[in-house]
């Protein structure tokens, strides 16, 4: 057990932000919402999946809706009034709160509610990074039910998604909802069991987040390389390093889609990268081959100050390091692969797994 005070949100939002691959919603404003709620209500609780305990009854909340939209029409306590909507209408109190994904402002969106109604959180989330379609989380991959849902909005309305007939479904139910809602929104799902989290959740990812943080903040106070300092805590690699020349961008049907072209410097001088985004960033290739794709994780940062940069934020001119990561391995079974791998995103590719070597 541990508690997040207003000292963790940066650390938890940088590496929350890289974690993200570019969405997740901006880790820098939902920094600042944590930071509101935990200066009038204290620290919050985090607990590790082995502290549950038999009788625990865990929800899970999230944001949903296009990042660009989300940077202008800014979340309010919706994931707190999914909370108390969902607790309704299944008759059942939670005892905590845990993340839908680990990546950008979601990472921070339990402690909006947990700050509220003085629960804990749980060191993990249902992607260990982020990804843009609700049914993308280990939950429902692995036998967790995708409904009921609530889904809220700011101004007080309430959706309630009581019966689908698969988590897909439970996606574009909510999608429309949330076009309808100004393009952003909260949720909540119904309570899962701690054997549930243990089994089917993606471990201590909340905690990794605040290491990546830590790890950027102090290589920035020593003058060191903050790009060495993430690797050495979290193992990948460097797939590209240049200047962003050109970037495709339009938010559609719900979400950020687009492209970015990435000119080479330096060791990569001469060479271009080009990575595909749908919120978050699916397929990157250099030289048109393929040199990492989702499930693992494509993550672009500030060079020169390891600073995370979401898909609402690409521009052009930004000196950027792209970095790779393995994704979770519970996403590299047959089953997670359906759900979240190339072929879900409309990729006729085979995945292969990210070389570190």
């Amino acid at each position: 057990m541990w508690h997040i005070s207003e000292d963790d949100l940066e650390s938890i939002a940088i590496g929350a932000g890289i974690l993200g691959t570019g969405g997740g919603g901006n880790p820098y404003i939902g920094m600042l919402r944590a930071r509101q709620m935990i200066r009038e209500n204290g620290p919050v609780k985090v607990l590790s999946h082995d502290e549950l305990g038999e009788e625990d009854l865990i929800v899970c909340v999230g944001g949903i809706g296009a990042p660009t939209v989300g940077i202008e029409k800014v979340r309010d306590k919706q994931s707190y009034y999914a909370l108390r909507a969902i607790e309704d209408f299944t008759g059942k109190k939670a005892t905590a709160i845990i993340s839908n994904e680990i990546g950008g402002s979601n990472s921070l969106e339990p402690l909006i509610p947990a700050s509220l109604s003085g629960l804990p959180v749980v060191d993990a989330d249902g992607m260990g990074r982020a990804y843009p379609e609700v049914q993308m989380k280990t939950y429902f991959v692995y036998g967790v039910p995708a409904y009921p849902m609530a889904v809220c909005d700011e101004k007080g309305n309430t959706s309630l998604i009581t019966e689908a007939l698969d988590a897909k479904w439970v996606e574009r139910m909510a999608r429309a909802v949330t076009i309808q809602m100004g393009g952003v929104a909260c949720y909540a799902l119904a309570p899962m069991t701690a054997h549930q989290v243990q089994t089917t959740a993606v471990l201590d990812s909340l905690s990794l987040t605040k290491r990546l943080g830590d790890a950027v903040k102090n290589a920035r106070a020593v003058h060191s390389d903050p790009i060495e300092a993430l690797l050495d805590v979290h193992p990948g690699k460097i797939l590209f390093q240049g200047k962003i020349v050109d970037l495709d961008r339009q938010t559609t049907a719900g979400f950020a889609r687009g492209q970015v072209v990435i000119e080479g410097m330096g060791q990569n001088q001469s060479d271009q990268m080009t990575i595909e985004f749908q919120n978050e960033n699916l397929i990157a290739k250099l030289n048109s081959q393929i040199v990492c794709i989702v499930p693992d994780l494509i993550c672009i940062v500030d060079t020169e100050r390891g600073e995370p940069i979401t898909t609402e934020l690409l521009k052009y001119g930004f000196r950027v390091t792209v970095l790779g990561f393995p994704g979770p391995d519970l996403w590299k079974t047959p089953e997670g692969l359906a759900t979240a791998g190339p072929s879900a995103f409309g990729y006729d590719v085979e995945y292969a797994d990210l070389e570190l070597n």
